[in-house]
């Protein structure tokens, strides 16, 4: 993994955030690179969960929220992790974490004091991670939410506003307007991504996990008690779609969740196995029966049962959801096509073996010299044809040799070089990314 952080950063994939001033915790850039791999996961995302789809819609919802609906949505009260703070170094940790280190599971339903009495039966087997020393606080509760000051101009905080704990409150928020203003019926689907901040007390593990991300989630709304058959086929349609993106099926796997909040009928993750971490959640799939609308029903005084336009039957629909950490995902993408391989001729090479829909430039363009105009000429001529429909780069730095290894290790797929048989006959050498292999293709084939 720490190889892949390098060259991350090395080749215009992901910077630290605010680098020039040493970074900050939990916080990073997608560079020239990243941001167009990170935009074809979404378009992928999208172009699965909303066009090829009837009874699905798409919605992008303001970040900010009136604050009681985080309060309905038990953010204000519920959202948060167990801290323990060293008293030599002041470093924080968590504390459920650091119990997991030792095999000994902290169950999230625990109450601060029985999180302290298990905390303080082991506190001789944890160590301060900066420090180690093994003197802490006391675990206290410490809020994820990210607070803001929306309007508030005098400082007095009487009506907090929050950024997004998750992306998918809006969702629910619009589910009347939705059934109001479109032609859904239950059952039906609405996707988002949507950005979402966390005040994570110890970000880590490179994008997995973060101060600031986006999430790409969905939810379906269906009838009460029929939710069974359409969870089991929304499992198998994620599952298919992370195949698609060419990740190595044998590096997923399904979990599912042994301790179920209260209102959840069931609950699985998707996980991958990164380099070093091991498996780890890239996208959760909830059962969250009729929660959400019942709780912003409550709490904001809008009747949001749904009438059934054939039966007449009102009632609070039940949803299933689907919720994808895009960073994580793309830290996925970007483990599984890492390769570094040895070529016949003995050579090293890295080459990020994305699928053609993912990589972040399509055709590579050459001319084969760049004191050649008439080849520079040509070459630019079809580099401006083809990027009108593809994204593409134009390259005449260096020998051929390392023009291909520069496009290798961003996943170009294809490198077309025009040379001077391209000016006698109009054909171009294209050389594949994965088999090296060479081939000559008329201009206005591969136009």
């Amino acid at each position: 993994m720490e190889d892949i952080v390098s060259f991350a950063k090395r080749r215009g994939f992901v910077y630290p955030g605010s680098d020039i001033y040493g970074g900050e915790a939990g916080l990073y850039d997608f560079g020239p690179y990243g941001v167009e791999l990170l935009n074809n996961i979404k378009t992928s995302w999208w172009r699965a969960n909303v066009r090829s789809k009837e009874n699905y819609v798409g919605i992008d919802s303001a970040m900010f929220k009136h604050p009681k609906v985080w309060e309905a949505s038990g953010h204000v009260g519920g959202f948060s992790d167990p801290l323990a703070e060293c008293k030599q170094c002041n470093t924080r940790i968590r504390v459920d974490k650091e119990l997991g280190k030792i095999g000994i599971q902290a169950d999230e339903k625990m109450s601060e004091d029985e999180l302290n009495n298990l905390f303080d039966a082991n506190r001789d087997k944890i160590a301060c991670p900066s420090c180690k020393a093994k003197d802490f606080s006391s675990v206290k509760a410490f809020n994820l939410l990210v607070q803001s000051n929306l309007g508030d101009f005098t400082g007095d905080n009487e009506r907090p506003v929050y950024l997004p704990g998750e992306a998918c409150q809006g969702i629910y928020l619009n589910f009347k307007n939705i059934v109001d203003t479109t032609r859904m019926k239950v059952p039906f689907g609405v996707a988002q991504i949507g950005k979402a901040f966390r005040n994570e007390i110890s970000p880590r593990n490179f994008l997995f996990r973060t101060r600031e991300f986006e999430q790409a989630d969905t939810q379906y709304f269906v009838k009460p008690n029929e939710n069974k058959e359409a969870y089991e086929a929304i499992k198998q349609d994620r599952w298919n779609w992370y195949l698609s993106l060419g990740i190595d099926e044998q590096k997923l796997r399904w979990k599912q969740h042994d301790n179920l909040v209260f209102y959840a009928s069931d609950a699985w993750d998707i996980e991958y196995e990164f380099p070093t971490y091991g498996f780890d959640e890239i996208e959760g799939l909830h059962d969250r029966t009729d929660y959400d609308l019942s709780q912003h029903t409550k709490f904001s005084g809008t009747d949001l049962h749904y009438t059934d336009p054939y039966t007449h039957d009102k009632y609070i629909p039940w949803v299933l959801e689907t919720s994808m950490g895009l960073g994580r995902v793309f830290l996925a993408v970007l483990s599984d096509a890492y390769t570094v391989e040895t070529m016949d001729n003995g050579e090293e090479r890295t080459v990020l073996r994305l699928s053609t829909e993912l990589a972040p430039v399509r055709y590579a363009v050459f001319p084969l010299l760049k004191n050649k105009p008439e080849l520079v000429e040509k070459a630019r001529e079809v580099f401006a044809e083809l990027s009108k429909k593809y994204p593409c780069e134009f390259d005449d730095n260096g020998n051929i040799g390392k023009r291909y290894r520069r496009q290798d290790e961003i996943g170009t797929p294809q490198c077309v070089v025009v040379d001077f048989d391209t000016l006698e006959d109009g054909t171009l050498s294209v050389r594949d990314r994965d088999t090296t292999e060479q081939s000559r293709v008329m201009i206005e084939d591969l136009l």
